[in-house]
């Protein structure tokens, strides 16, 4: 069952990002401590972007020599929130979130060629590593629906990616900020290696079916659904604010 939850969650995480909808509600009603789950979903998510990574590079669409700033800032980033996650209430970021998701959809929905071509960049690279990849990595490790889709808006609108190429780059800085914030949890014992191995097989499978897809599918292959994607990970968190888990 793991094995499986980790597929589907991969290959959906590869294309759009929210896998995290998928596998957290499985390790949470296994029965794990919220900040076991979470630690064991940092395993097996590693597992996937690292393979959907891997996949994106041996396709050509990552440019690896210029993204050493961006995995050094992610990956520093999710080190500290993780650690700030563990000592301040992430509730405040739970009621801002769906209502920046709301409108990551509709910038999407209102641009029709969203992500179809490239675009002159509007930020100096490093810079923009410094201030999106610190503050998306911090977000990843301190909460983390939505990263994904908060990185592909800021390769398309920030350095002009077209939405193949920025989801390939994103799959990279969520393998660094994945490598960070587990850093972290494995380093308090928050990990259960059995469930997270077990799912991890099933990401690294997953997320080369969904990298392979995107690579022969394209920006108009993935923006419906990124959409759908983002709606559902902004449904999932009002739920959660509203109803309760």
């Amino acid at each position: 069952m793991l094995t499986a939850t980790g597929l589907a969650a991969g290959f959906v995480d590869s294309i759009a990002g929210g896998g995290g909808l998928i596998t957290v509600p499985v390790l949470l009603n296994l029965g794990l401590p919220p900040p076991v789950a979470l630690g064991t979903n940092k395993l097996q998510a590693t597992f996937g972007s690292g393979s959907a990574t891997y996949g994106y590079g041996r396709a050509g669409l990552i440019a690896w020599s210029q993204c050493s700033a961006g995995v050094v800032f992610s990956l520093a980033g999710a080190v500290l929130g993780t650690l700030t996650v563990q000592r301040l209430d992430p509730g405040l970021l739970r009621r801002l979130i769906p209502w920046l998701l709301v409108a990551v959809a509709i910038y999407a929905l209102v641009q029709p060629r969203f992500g179809e071509a490239g675009s002159p960049p509007r930020l100096g690279r490093v810079l923009f590593f410094l201030l999106v990849g610190s503050a998306l990595g911090f977000y990843d490790g301190f909460f983390g629906p939505g990263t994904g889709s908060f990185w592909a808006v800021a390769f398309v609108v920030g350095l002009g990616f077209n939405l193949t190429r920025a989801t390939a780059h994103t799959k990279l800085m969520n393998f660094a900020s994945n490598v960070g914030s587990l850093a972290v949890f494995l380093l308090g014992g928050q990990v259960v290696w059995t469930y997270g191995l077990a799912m991890g097989l099933g990401q690294c499978v997953g997320a080369r079916l969904g990298a392979r897809v995107v690579v022969r599918r394209g920006a108009r292959f993935i923006r419906p659904i990124f959409i759908a994607v983002v709606l559902a990970i902004t449904g999932r968190l009002l739920y959660q604010q509203w109803v309760g888990d």
